[in-house]
């Protein structure tokens, strides 16, 4: 098995800033101040051509019991647990602390074993202030700057000696071992059809709907903090899960509130990674509150999906907490204000009982299938001559549009590409008309689609 290393310590020591360093990536948000991770990140780093997990974990405050903050370390724990190997950092900056002590305390209890890495040394590998971390009884303490990168791969190193042997290695190779492709769940990108079927799934909506505890429940484990307080997750966390033998990436993300009340620079940076999450995923499921309506937010983020070109499921979550009349007054409310969605499938569910999400993922699984499907060329041009005879395009002025013929010029979302004579007259209602004809005649339920334009040119016009 993959070895699992967690890097665990109090608020602001720099943690998702040597995440970032190991993992080679900007996954983590990183800003100076304190409690801004809060639940746990995986990341990946290859050391010597062999792979590790690494883990983010949120400050660890072992010594509080309430609040968000105890839910932060319920995901330190639950990480400490999980892992073959701890880094512990501390900050040489403001030197020993009473919760590194506290800290140190739990972990020793653990049993797992622990590397003591001291943080923002930046030329001070031999400072005098090194030696007071010798009480937390720990080790030997390993002094690097995350930030710049200074005695990073010294620490790998010391990581790699210290996790459990490779099984893997001094064992005979398999005959065909050449032959099993090398794919990994992150192969997917949103415009090719994932090698190993990871269907990227990104739930999306405004702060407070839910979104953890759908993923909770759709995860079967308390893998994100689900707490009562809006702007609970700053971070896209990424969720690999499978689920009636179909293996999935749950992504989930920060709520998105009006631009107007964004405020902090950190909060600026969530909105990004949610957008970007967005853009990233197969699938979105916008997640409504039942018990509120339909705002001007939930509006723009179906919206931004649209753009993207990603495959929509609406979800109204909290549904059993509404009356009869509540719920009529939804759905007035989504056909009113989310008129552009039309072809999504929408779902009432429970994410704290677990209703509904059954169906909700048969829809996720169908919205998926539609966005990749391949539609060939005399299927196209057949349903379009269909659709012409039972209605053709309006005139303009003395021409009329003709349409010809049409292919598939693309997946994620399906790409029309209509070819014909005068179609840069065909107007916005007729193009509606044919994507309608089109969804009904291949089933494209669940995924935005695209209609373009190709008109021939006469090679006999005379140049003006």
């Amino acid at each position: 098995m993959t070895p699992i290393v967690s890097l665990v310590g109090r608020p602001n020591v720099g943690k998702s800033t040597l995440f970032n360093r190991m993992t080679r990536s900007r996954d983590a948000i990183v800003a100076d101040m304190p409690g801004l991770t809060r639940d746990r990140h995986y990341g990946m780093l290859r050391m010597a051509d062999r792979p590790v997990i690494v883990v983010d974990t949120g400050g660890f405050e072992p010594v509080v019991d309430t609040g968000i903050v105890h839910q932060m370390a319920r995901q330190t724990r639950q990480a400490i647990a999980e892992s073959d190997l701890v880094v512990f950092l501390v900050d040489l900056r403001t030197g020993l602390s009473p919760q590194d002590l506290h800290i140190a305390a739990e972990l020793r209890k653990t049993g797992k074993p622990i590397l003591l890495a001291v943080n923002k040394a930046e030329g001070r590998h031999s400072h005098p202030a090194l030696a007071e971390f010798h009480e937390l009884g720990l080790g030997e303490p390993f002094s690097i700057s995350a930030a710049h990168g200074d005695s990073v791969p010294d620490l790998l190193e010391r990581i790699l000696s210290a996790l459990p042997p490779d099984p893997s290695v001094g064992m005979p190779e398999s005959p065909d071992a050449e032959e099993q492709p090398d794919v990994t769940a992150d192969a997917a990108t949103p415009d090719t059809p994932p090698r190993v079927h990871s269907l990227r799934l990104a739930i999306a909506g405004r702060p407070n709907v839910g979104k953890s505890t759908l993923v909770n429940a759709l995860v079967g484990e308390e893998r994100v903090i689900a707490f009562d307080m809006p702007g609970t997750t700053r971070d896209a966390i990424e969720v690999p899960f499978e689920r009636d033998g179909r293996k999935f990436i749950l992504i989930d993300t920060a709520g998105l509130r009006r631009k107007g009340k964004v405020f902090e620079a950190v909060e600026k940076f969530s909105v990004i990674k949610t957008l970007q999450a967005i853009e990233q995923a197969n699938v979105v499921v916008l997640l409504l509150d039942a018990t509120e309506g339909v705002s001007d937010q939930d509006a723009h983020i179906a919206s931004f999906a649209v753009e993207a070109g990603r495959a929509l499921v609406l979800a109204a979550n909290k549904w059993d907490a509404v009356d009869t009349y509540g719920r009529e007054r939804l759905m007035v409310a989504i056909r009113q204000r989310l008129p552009f969605v039309g072809f999504a499938k929408f779902h009432s569910i429970s994410a704290r009982t677990g209703a509904g999400l059954n169906g909700l993922m048969k829809s996720v699984i169908a919205a998926h299938a539609a966005a990749y499907r391949k539609l060939p060329t005399p299927k196209l041009t057949r349903a379009i001559i269909e659709a012409v005879a039972q209605q053709q395009p309006p005139r303009s002025g003395p021409v009329r549009p003709k349409l010809r013929y049409a292919h598939q010029g693309g997946t994620n979302p399906p790409i029309i590409v209509i070819h014909g004579s005068a179609l840069d007259r065909v107007p916005a209602t007729y193009t509606r008309y044919l994507e309608g004809q089109l969804r009904e005649k291949f089933d494209l339920t669940g995924t935005p689609l695209r209609v373009e334009y190709r008109s021939s040119t006469n090679p006999y016009a005379k140049d003006t």
